[in-house]
């Protein structure tokens, strides 16, 4: 394992699947895993022949929060270290959020406090049957600040206070039921679900309009009423102008598949 990356970064039909690879810690997160995961984000990002990210862990579990040696840290670190480690962290999740691609997880395993908050800040997430997930960081004196910010937007705040206050574990099926993740299958169809989800989002869906969709989804819950209507407004006329919106109208038209298509 020592010649290993931290991260595994495969690309394959348009999907990029990044795999957290401390296997042996659960994939718990450390700096070095969460710079590594940014690098892989951003190189997604950048790649054109990359449509999908799918975010997932080797092992059992899918993560399980803060690394141990990290929270040692935790204890010594001065305020100003402490920050500068918040804010790798508060990246990361912003990264995943305003990725300009669909980010999928795919939760083999557990996926407890910030290893939950990874799935939850991604577009979509589904999980096997029986996962454990939840915040558990009030019942070690932390807090569940970062992840807050986005599992709010999600939930709502009746859901994630009983979720944060109590930090208590639910299966993966309650997640599903109170909207923390999209969808929850048996074990043995994981594989395959996440495969032809992500094989959906990448041949029958714009580039463009799912990186401007996912930007509106970002800005407009902070907008005031007639903010966020100037804004749909200008994003409105600014998506006719492309070049996904005018081939794929031509092709509805004339009956034939859009470019992104017939690229797969």
């Amino acid at each position: 394992m020592e010649n290993e990356p931290i991260v595994r970064y495969d690309v394959a039909d348009g999907v990029a699947t990044v795999t957290m690879n401390r296997p042996d810690k659960r994939n718990a997160l450390n700096d070095a895993l969460v710079e590594a995961l940014r690098d892989a984000l951003a190189r997604a990002a950048g790649e054109e022949a990359v449509r999908v990210v799918v975010l997932t862990g080797a092992g059992r579990a899918f993560s399980a929060g803060a690394d141990l040696a990290a929270l040692e840290a935790l204890q010594r670190a001065a305020p100003l270290e402490n920050l500068t480690d918040s804010s790798r962290l508060a990246e990361l999740f912003e990264s995943i959020y305003l990725h300009p691609k669909p980010v999928i997880a795919k939760v083999h395993g557990h996926a407890i406090a910030g290893g939950c908050g990874l799935a939850a800040v991604c577009d979509l997430s589904i999980a096997a049957e029986g996962v454990k997930m939840g915040f558990t960081e009030v019942r070690i004196g932390f807090v569940p600040a970062i992840v807050m910010v986005f599992t709010l937007r999600k939930l709502g705040e009746s859901a994630a206070r009983d979720l944060m206050l109590r930090g208590r574990l639910i299966t993966s099926e309650r997640a599903a039921e109170i909207g923390l993740i999209t969808r929850v299958v048996p074990p043995g169809h994981l594989d395959d679900a996440v495969a032809e989800l992500a094989r959906e989002m990448a041949t029958e869906t714009s580039g463009s309009a799912v990186a401007l969709t996912k930007e509106m989804l970002a800005h407009v819950p902070g907008m005031g009423l007639r903010e966020a209507l100037a804004y749909a407004r200008q994003m409105n006329a600014f998506a006719r102008g492309t070049e996904d919106c005018r081939a794929g109208i031509e092709a509805f038209l004339t009956r034939t598949d859009p470019p992104w298509r017939r690229k797969a």
